[in-house]
């Protein structure tokens, strides 16, 4: 019964991602109004905001099933605690690649290193790319799944810190689009950037069924293995 509950919601949201996806594009590059000051090059935001943002909330809900596993103790938190993990480490690789290409066409800089939000999410990549060195270094079991919860709950604290260095920085690589009087955008680009992100999370979370999927089945076929032997 569970398992044809998670086959319809997976149904459900391929059937809703593929339709976001393309109108997504679509408002991109046909809807939306070149930006007054970057032109044409400004439609990388629609891809780079959103991904930059579901790269948080893997990270978030990867510390959250660390969280939940340090609680509780079940096993299959920590595999539902290292998918995200891993997303957010791709998701992240893409956030840099698209923030660099962005920062080069329009302000002729690939990176700022005196720009306080962009290290700090670079630290932030960095650490989580320093899980997989830890989780992998150690041997599989319960002392490596509290070590690696452990540490996810460490870096979810950056996170913050993060938004923070945004909201505080005043140079010119990384504008506030977002401010307390609400978006500083138009209505077809808000419009066009909602969903853009909607588009994206959807994604990740198709992806994170996908691989949790998978590695549940790797994990039984190695347990049948083992009982064959």
């Amino acid at each position: 019964m569970a398992h044809t509950a998670r086959l319809d919601r997976a149904t459900a949201a391929t059937v809703i991602a593929a339709v976001l996806m393309p109108a997504a594009v679509a408002l991109i590059f046909f809807y939306v109004p070149s930006d007054v000051d970057q032109g044409y090059s400004q439609r990388i935001f629609y891809f780079h905001v959103p991904i930059a943002l579901t790269t948080y909330t893997l990270f978030g809900w990867g510390a959250l099933n660390a969280a939940r596993y340090l609680w509780t103790g079940r096993e299959d938190l920590d595999l539902q605690s290292y998918v995200p993990m891993h997303l957010g480490v791709i998701f992240g690789s893409l956030t840099l690649v698209t923030g660099s290409i962005w920062a080069h066409i329009s302000w002729g800089t690939w990176w700022d290193w005196g720009s306080r939000e962009l290290n700090t999410f670079l630290i932030i990549f960095l650490f989580y790319c320093a899980y997989f060195m830890l989780r992998f270094s150690l041997e599989e079991g319960p002392q490596r799944a509290r070590t690696c919860a452990v540490y996810a709950l460490f870096g979810v604290a950056l996170i913050p810190v993060s938004f923070l260095a945004i909201r505080m920085a005043q140079d010119f690589i990384h504008p506030t689009v977002f401010t307390r009087h609400g978006p500083q955008m138009s209505g077809s680009m808000f419009t066009a950037f909602c969903f853009c992100w909607a588009a994206v999370t959807l994604l990740a979370y198709l992806l994170y069924r996908v691989e949790l999927a998978g590695k549940r089945v790797d994990a039984d076929l190695r347990e049948l293995r083992e009982a064959l032997q």
